[in-house]
């Protein structure tokens, strides 16, 4: 089956492309790894006046969504930025508050998350928290339900600087005590594929650039058999993604999200192995704007399930449908 955009969907994507790459967002993410979240927070509110946090949430509560095709289309363009924060974990909670059994949490908090007002982070089970430092609103799944954690604890490093991890701190108000987890975590799954994509989409771009320019024996490297085959591979891998994400996002089937997601992040993790090859001994250098793609393709193949994770729960999914 062949996925295109139809005409709204292209011009969404491409006002975003426009906007992000007017931003600077490498500076953004700098100054965010270090924890300076002026710029991210002004960009944070730009992204949410073009509509990308709305999609998440109802209308019922002040939202446009929920239109997981047009996250997904959002997102792509969120990861080829590598924009920094909590934008997974803001679509997850959106998901969470929405399906609570109670309306009032979802009444008090949706509104501000879908305006760019307020931004969230969710930790499940004690895990981390991505951005609590950050994050206006922190959920976190205890033993008892879902609270609002009143604060966090010291900032902790990651293999991506700009996702600071923090533990949140424990108690605060109990919004509920079965909170619909697993379909925050297909949310979840389905941004994060979509945010892969985009990063390995920028990281195959960045380096096709590169090796045009790059010269050896007198020839760009570009021109070599095996450079191309490599990036061959990674294109191929890249294009193979795209329509089991948006083949997800049509049927939102938590085995579906969870293809989308391991393809695409592997095929964004196996492309910034390509990029660090090609690059040489310029892309391990952290002062290099690729470095901050590379770093997030790692990041981002774990997040919200691992690989394993994620093809046990494909095989799951196909053995109920049997």
């Amino acid at each position: 089956m062949r996925f295109l955009l139809d005409p709204q969907q292209r011009a969404f994507a491409d006002s975003l492309d426009a906007m992000l790459t007017a931003a600077d967002t490498p500076s953004v993410v700098r100054d965010w790894s270090r924890g300076d979240h002026g710029g991210g927070r002004a960009l944070w509110s730009r992204i949410a006046k073009a509509g990308v946090f709305a999609l998440a949430v109802p209308e019922a509560y002040e939202g446009m969504g929920p239109h997981p095709v047009e996250l997904a289309v959002g997102f792509v363009e969120l990861g080829r930025h590598a924009v920094p924060g909590p934008l997974v974990e803001t679509v997850a909670a959106a998901a969470l508050l929405a399906e609570l059994a109670d309306p009032l949490p979802a009444g008090r908090l949706l509104p501000s998350l879908a305006s760019g007002e307020a931004s969230a982070t969710l930790a499940l089970d004690g895990a981390y928290a991505l951005d609590g430092d950050a994050a206006t609103t922190r959920l976190a799944l205890a033993a008892d339900g879902l609270r609002l954690a009143p604060g966090h604890g010291p900032v902790r490093a990651s293999l991506d600087p700009a996702r600071r991890l923090t533990p949140l701190t424990p108690g605060g108000e109990l919004l509920s005590t079965a909170p619909p987890v697993a379909h925050a975590l297909v949310w979840a799954r389905l941004a994060t594929a979509a945010q892969a994509l985009g990063v390995g989409l920028a990281l195959l771009d960045r380096t096709v650039a590169y090796v045009r320019q790059r010269t050896q024996f007198g020839v760009p490297v570009g021109s070599f058999q095996a450079v191309k085959h490599r990036l061959a591979d990674a294109k191929i891998a890249l294009e193979f993604a795209r329509p089991l994400l948006f083949g997800a996002a049509l049927t939102m089937a938590p085995a579906d999200v969870a293809a989308a997601k391991v393809t695409a992040c592997e095929a964004a993790y196996a492309t910034a192995r390509t990029a660090l090859q090609l690059h040489g001994a310029i892309g391990y250098t952290a002062e290099y704007d690729l470095s901050l793609w590379l770093a997030k393709a790692r990041a981002l193949r774990t997040a919200w399930g691992t690989p394993a994770e994620c093809r046990a729960e494909v095989l799951s999914g196909g053995a109920r449908r049997r």
